[in-house]
């Protein structure tokens, strides 16, 4: 029967988040009622909060989560009851477009829960990514759950969901890293450090972090940079093609989205290199370049969609690394806190004070 738990709502634009009583159906065909045991703050949750994603209030925050299967639907086959999870936001439907040319990370039908959760009055809530994770228990997608090893710490597990693999993946998957390459990321939030993490782990001999912030560049070194720029002291095109033999980085990951920060990315990457954007523009940014320099440079610019990550194939092996001491996602928790401190944690995130607040249930 239907349960009632505890979870963070954002009831209108700008305003503080509450700790509601929150109604989670049982699962249906297809979908999963997971028990959450820890979810990352990210930035996505408080664009939510502020109206940057839709306007479909009231919404049921978080999305980078772990925690175990409670039960699930009919026909349910690839999870069961018991298991750790990872919560993933892009479903692949397995019979698109993209799924059917093989490139399932592209999913262009990807899936959620069909039923909705409510508040007590009835009034339905919008899960953010579909997820809906600042909760005791959700109800998700079966195929949003993805299997991993259960000796995994579920506040860090989580991270995985989201940030972390967004960018791991824009290094790894997008960026096409490789043993001996030299790469640049900008920005050095959750975002910049899984991408240098990442580009450490594919092997990258020569790994620039670039911010504003010297904390932040500090941070960087602990997931891998060689180098770093405080981009408010140092032109960063110059300083990386400084470092570079005066070439530029192979590999150049914008973890901002602005167009400043792109056009950086776009000239601080070598003849032929590739500039990966991560970070997420808003509707009303635009880019203007030079065709000449579009053609006469080579190489690629690309769009990162979650790391173009496949979560059945990527979130298990990394957890694997992790627990092998290969890959640090420990270290991007900065702190754990309570489902009543989501809103304190907001503003630390805006001040810069973490990488990640963590929930933990």
């Amino acid at each position: 029967m239907p349960q009632q738990v505890r979870g963070v709502v954002a009831h209108s634009k700008g305003k503080p988040v509450s700790l509601e009583t929150i109604t989670v159906p049982d699962p249906g065909p297809a979908e999963a009622v997971v028990q959450v045991q820890a979810c990352g703050v990210c930035h996505t949750d408080l664009h939510y909060r502020e109206g940057g994603i839709n306007d479909e209030f009231p919404f049921l925050l978080g999305h980078e989560a772990a925690g175990i299967v409670e039960s699930v639907g009919e026909g349910v086959a690839d999870v069961a009851p018991g298991d750790f999870v990872i919560l993933n936001w892009r479903a692949v439907d397995g019979t698109c477009r993209a799924c059917r040319r093989g490139e399932p990370w592209y999913c262009f039908s990807t899936h959620n829960a069909s039923q909705k959760m409510t508040l007590q009055s009835g009034q339905e809530l919008t899960p953010a990514l579909g997820i809906g994770a600042f909760i005791e228990k959700t109800l998700v997608h079966a195929g949003q759950c993805t299997k991993v090893n259960p000796a995994a710490k579920p506040e860090a597990a989580g991270l995985l969901g989201c940030g972390v693999m967004a960018g791991a993946g824009a290094a790894i998957n997008t960026g096409g890293v490789r043993r001996g390459d030299s790469v640049a990321v900008i920005g050095c939030g959750g975002v910049g450090d899984a991408a240098i993490a990442g580009a450490a782990l594919a092997g990258a001999t020569t790994i620039i972090a670039i911010d504003v912030d010297n904390r932040k560049l500090e941070w960087a070194k602990e997931f891998g940079a060689t180098h770093t720029i405080n981009s408010r002291e140092q032109d960063p095109v110059e300083g990386v093609q400084a470092l570079t033999d005066g070439n530029g980085a192979r590999v150049v990951v914008d973890a901002v989205g602005r167009p400043e920060t792109f056009k950086q990315a776009f000239y601080a990457r070598d003849l032929a290199g590739i500039a990966v954007l991560v970070g997420v523009p808003t509707p009303d940014m635009t880019i203007e370049l030079p065709l000449i320099d579009v053609f006469g440079r080579g190489g690629a610019t690309k769009s990162s969609w979650y790391g173009d990550c496949l979560p059945s194939r990527d979130f298990p092996a990394l957890i694997d690394l992790y627990l092998q001491g290969r890959f640090p996602l420990e270290k991007f928790v900065s702190e754990t806190i309570a489902l009543n401190q989501v809103e304190e944690a907001f503003h630390r995130m805006e001040r810069g004070e973490v990488l990640r607040s963590v929930v933990v249930l």
